[in-house]
């Protein structure tokens, strides 16, 4: 008796327990399909196992095409990780190509939905960076998925996301080329980078679903609605099952990005990006945040300016000189500005600073002269491990951040201190100085969302940038390491920048006057910097942010203005420039 046709998308609905063969395969039930692809669980009596079988939902047209297939599922079948369904078996049954792995316990995601078991938030963004960690380790294989959702994901018993081989003779094509996984001509490479980008954006899908709690324009076909996706707009909407943190709601929203500048570069920035939210959440783990004060154990925080040890000499020298102006040569760098900081508010130290050392001053009063030595020595030389291209980034942003602090120190009132508002300015700064130093390629993809590129897509505020490719906003990452530190309550209360979104309001106090000015001296120092002013827009940028703070800060535009050019002096004139020897 033939084997009944398996080619018609009504075939079984999924969870039909009716048999029927395919070779030598008895297929116990439809698992799950799309228009591409279908996964079904069936028996191998030569195995004497169940399989999971992914099949195509079409034949291949002709032997050329078959053998394509094959192939690239044959390079698939060498990959081994722990977030992959092991691939057991590649043939072909009855024309019918195949892709065989174990069957394991546990339940399809599209199981687990259909069954109205909506997953917390958090729970959805693990389960993505699960499938994104297999993902990522079969892009880097040269191969791609072709058909991520919900019926090519499996949950396992202990709750992780397995994803299940993929089946589309497209997404092979590339590795097929050359008879290699790693495809050397350019058109085969470049298929291969659309079909890794496609996987992303149904990644972006599946995890809209998953927080949505249905699919993206009301389309249940992941493959029709990626085709979709490059022509509508799909955001998270605010009546959402389940509250979604603004961060997540940032990341899901760029993983679906109609605008190909704004999508995530591969499966591991969306994968960063989701760990570096739950690592937010959990205050800790191997996310973004854990990542980074690993790195700070072992390489430190910045890199100190060249010419640390001449100026830490000179320092020294200057034993019997006045204090303050000791201060203002160390203060220039912030990588020793900041690691002075740090030790000085270590434990040792506590007792001696109660509120905690809001300035060089007291922390050289407290270390000596002499101490300086061997603080300076922790640091790393200039530019640590950066490449040139990512050395100059970080160099642009330090004297932004310098800019930003001699601006703070020079609107600030005479009877402030004027070095606690030029630190809480650079502090305010240490959360893009920190990923610049040390994800310098995250530092990028959001500076390129916050100020794109002429005619591209509107500019993102750094905040959701940030949450977008880390999974959580700047001021929250350098508050963490702050307070990793040891610093004060109020220091951290001070250092946390006024909202972009949010109006200014009158301080109240002491400390609320110095986190305002460092506020807009940040916000004034980035206007300056921005792409507006390198066109010439510089001055109707920093009237904005003058007339932001006007009320609150009795600020005037030309106030604001002349602060900014001085200080823009200053740093030229403090420092060496940074390709100067050391």
């Amino acid at each position: 008796m033939p084997a009944a046709p398996i080619t018609t998308p009504g075939t079984l609905p999924a969870g039909s327990s009716t048999s029927r063969r395919l070779g030598r395969f008895e297929l116990r039930q439809l698992l799950g399909k799309s228009s591409r692809t279908m996964v079904w669980l069936a028996h191998d009596p030569a195995a004497g196992a169940d399989r999971y079988l992914t099949l195509p939902r079409r034949q291949p047209t002709d032997a050329a095409a078959l053998e394509a297939w094959l192939r690239g599922a044959r390079h698939a079948a060498r990959l081994s990780h722990p977030q992959l369904l092991p691939i057991v078996d590649v043939g072909v049954e009855e024309r019918w190509p195949f892709l065989a792995g174990p069957a394991l316990a546990g339940l399809t995601l599209e199981a687990h939905l259909a069954g109205g078991e909506l997953p917390s938030p958090a729970q959805a963004a693990q389960w993505l960076c699960d499938v994104l960690q297999g993902l990522a380790f079969v892009h880097e294989a040269g191969l791609a998925h072709g058909d991520v959702g919900g019926y090519s994901v499996l949950i396992d018993p202990q709750g992780r996301a397995l994803l299940l081989p993929g089946a589309d003779a497209s997404a092979s094509q590339a590795a097929a080329a050359g008879g290699s996984a790693l495809a050397v001509d350019p058109d085969a490479l470049r298929s291969q980078r659309d079909a890794g980008a496609r996987d992303l954006q149904a990644c972006g899908l599946l995890l809209h679903r998953l927080l949505a709690g249905q699919p993206a324009l009301d389309e249940a076909d992941p493959p029709t609605a990626l085709a979709r996706l490059d022509r509508e707009i799909v955001r998270l909407g605010w009546t959402t099952p389940q509250p979604v943190p603004d961060a997540l709601r940032a990341i899901a929203n760029r993983a679906t990005e109609r605008e190909p500048q704004r999508r995530y570069l591969g499966s591991r920035s969306l994968q960063r990006a989701l760990q570096g939210w739950l690592d937010a959440q959990a205050a800790g783990g191997d996310g973004v945040l854990g990542l980074l004060l690993d790195r700070l154990h072992s390489v430190g925080h910045l890199p100190a300016l060249p010419g640390l040890l001449a100026r830490v000499s000179t320092v020294v020298a200057m034993e019997q000189q006045r204090i303050d102006e000791m201060a203002e040569l160390i203060i220039q760098d912030p990588a020793l500005a900041f690691e002075l900081l740090r030790q000085v508010n270590a434990a040792q130290f506590a007792a001696h600073a109660a509120g905690g050392v809001t300035t060089v001053r007291r922390a050289v009063q407290l270390f000596g002269v002499q101490g300086l030595r061997p603080v300076a020595n922790g640091l790393r030389p200039w530019p640590g491990a950066l490449s040139a291209s990512n050395a100059d980034a970080l160099a642009a942003s330090m004297r932004e951040a310098r800019v930003a602090a001699h601006v703070a120190r020079t609107l600030c009132p005479a009877d402030m201190d004027g070095e606690e508002a030029f630190l809480l300015a650079l502090l305010q700064s240490l959360g893009t100085l920190l990923v610049r130093y040390h994800f310098p390629e995250e530092a990028e993809q959001i500076h390129r969302l916050v100020d794109p590129e002429p005619g591209g897509a509107r500019g993102m505020s750094e905040s959701a940038a940030a949450c977008a490719v880390i999974g959580m906003e700047l001021d929250a990452l350098a508050m963490a390491v702050a307070r990793h530190w040891g610093f004060d309550e109020t220091v951290l209360h001070a250092m946390r920048r006024v909202s972009l979104e949010a109006p200014v309001r009158a301080p109240d106090h002491r400390s609320d006057t110095l986190r305002l000015l460092a506020s807009a001296a940040v916000e004034a120092a980035a206007a300056m910097a921005s792409r507006e002013a390198r066109g010439g827009g510089g001055a109707a940028a920093l009237a904005r942010v003058s007339q932001r703070y006007a009320r609150a800060l009795v600020l005037g535009q030309n106030e604001l203005l002349n602060a900014v050019q001085q200080a823009q002096r200053s740093v030229d004139a403090a420092l060496r420039p940074l390709d100067a020897a050391a």
